[in-house]
């Protein structure tokens, strides 16, 4: 007994100790350590990194591990089951049956024995044979009595196994399970289609927001050297200190505009790290180039929404393909209920009863004897193997209107198709539209630009010659500023229009 309970405290503390290095080993967070080295990305780095360590699409990954383990888990049917099990019951109060023991007796009373006739005693001594009828003592009715059945302790061990042999539903199970496993695969696929539209959106609007900060960096530059030049013409006497004021706010204004444009670039990028799973403390490096994305835009603008589309190239449409699948493997399964079952069973174990408790722990057996010489065995075993047949017979209806439900499943699942090929035609619709405007506005808005930045520029020489100015000047730096602005407003909306045209056509994500 001490030793038993010493392993037991040993056990303990060898798992209390095991978890303790298993949270040991466990990061606080599931993301790599943040470097001072700035980390370079293209976008399909980026996409690539996100689906790697983004945390929701890792969670969405142990739904695949889920659905293995329950095909597992199903499969586990099908093999042989075995238990053991052993008890041991104290009879505190025996429990007590009436018994009528007269039914038991061999008379209506005690033998008292025989009187022999004169008669008879001449024939026995004759040699012949005399039947002699027997005196009872009258018995009185007591009618029955309670009686008591086994001892106050009992125990039993035993060992059971069993075998499927034949069930229509394990079988459509397996195969429903397998199913269900390919369907948490595809579900993972659209958790990482919506992670690649969230990447490149939020890098999208990193690369404008820097690009429009650069500009306007070059803005700013211009302008200083213009109010310089026009401070020091100011000083000779040629320009007005009026000139120079505009020139000032403009400057001023162009900067506020500087510094807020940096700030929203610290959110964009923020965004990006959120977006792909990356430490916000972690520096990072774009290397994609505006042009060649918008390249790319213009050519998927390109597409004739009459050419044929494949609607299971949109993972919605194949998600719910899976869910079709299922919903008729249910009905099969509905229906196998009407099938018989079949098991083989097998059982072998001892069961044992004593007066005393450590009577019933000697675990006497078949050799055992008492003192006196008599078998005193207080366990015995026993064994069975059979066949188990469940036919079903009669549910009062239940399965038929189990699969009417399933039928009725499959019927609004059949109606989704319908709905969602009706949706992923609008969407196509909708977002080639959106992606041949927003390209047509971007085209526009970036001839405005060209054309702004020359006025400005020639704006600009006509004051420094002193044939213009100086309010032309700054109207003319307000017009490029504006048409910047409306640019890469215009270049945004083209790069998100272009990202949902690829998850409108299937192809966003895929390689």
């Amino acid at each position: 007994m001490k030793n038993t309970l010493r392993f037991l405290v040993l056990l303990a503390a060898l798992a209390f100790i095991g978890i303790q290095q298993l949270l040991a080993q466990t990061p606080s967070t599931g993301q790599p350590v943040a470097t001072n080295t700035p980390t370079q990305f293209s976008l399909q780095q980026a996409i690539d990194y996100a689906l790697k360590n983004k945390s929701t699409l890792q969670a969405t990954r142990i739904n695949e591990q889920i659905a293995v383990a329950r095909v597992g888990e199903i499969r586990s049917a099908g093999l042989p089951q075995v238990n053991v099990s052993a008890a041991i019951t104290d009879n505190l109060k025996l429990q007590k049956s009436l018994v009528d023991f007269g039914a038991f007796a061999g008379g209506p009373g005690t033998l008292n024995g025989t009187t022999l006739t004169q008669e008879q005693l001449a024939r026995v001594q004759r040699g012949e044979t005399v039947t002699l009828s027997p005196a009872y003592t009258p018995l009185p009715a007591t009618g029955p009595q309670p009686l008591a059945f086994g001892l106050q302790y009992a125990g039993n061990a035993a060992a059971s196994a069993s075998q499927m042999l034949f069930n229509g539903s394990y079988l459509l199970g397996l195969k429903a399970a397998k199913v269900y496993e390919q369907l948490s695969v595809k579900q993972t696929q659209q958790s990482e289609i919506d992670v690649v539209e969230q990447v490149s959106k939020a890098y999208y609007s990193t690369l404008v927001a820097r690009e429009r900060l650069e500009l306007l960096s070059r803005n700013v530059q211009r302008l200083d050297t213009l109010l310089y030049q026009t401070t020091q013409t100011y000083k000779e006497g040629f320009v007005e200190k009026l000139d120079v004021d505009r020139l000032q706010v403009q400057v001023n204004n162009l900067k506020i505009e500087q510094q807020n444009a940096a700030r929203l670039i610290d959110l964009s990028v923020a965004l990006l790290k959120f977006q792909m799973g990356l430490d916000q403390r972690q520096p990072v490096e774009l290397t994609d180039r505006l042009d060649e994305a918008v390249v790319e835009a213009e050519r998927g603008s390109l597409i004739n929404l009459s050419d044929a589309f494949n609607y299971g190239n949109r993972i919605e449409y194949s998600v719910l393909e899976t869910q079709r699948d299922l919903a008729v493997l249910d009905i099969r399964n509905r229906r196998s209920g009407y099938l018989p079952t079949l098991n083989l069973v097998a059982a072998y174990g001892f069961t044992g009863s004593d007066s005393r408790f450590g009577g019933l722990m000697e675990f006497r057996g078949p050799n055992s004897r008492s003192e006196a010489g008599f078998i005193n065995q207080n366990w015995f075993g026993f064994g069975n193997v059979g066949l188990q047949l469940n036919i079903p017979v009669f549910d009062g209806f239940r399965k038929k209107y189990s699969i009417e439900q399933g039928k009725l499943a499959l019927e609004q699942v059949n109606k989704g198709f319908t709905t969602l090929q009706q949706s992923i035609d609008l969407q196509r619709a909708q977002t080639t539209t959106t992606l041949q405007n927003t390209l047509s506005v971007l085209g526009n808005q970036k001839a405005n630009l060209e054309l702004a930045t020359n006025v400005a520029r020639v704006a600009k020489i006509k004051f420094q010659e002193g044939v213009g100015s100086n309010l032309e000047v700054i109207t003319a730096e307000t017009d490029l500023r504006q048409a910047q602005t409306n640019y890469y407003s215009a270049l945004y909306d083209a790069l998100v229009a272009k990202v949902d045209y690829g998850k409108a056509a299937g192809t966003l994500g895929r390689r």
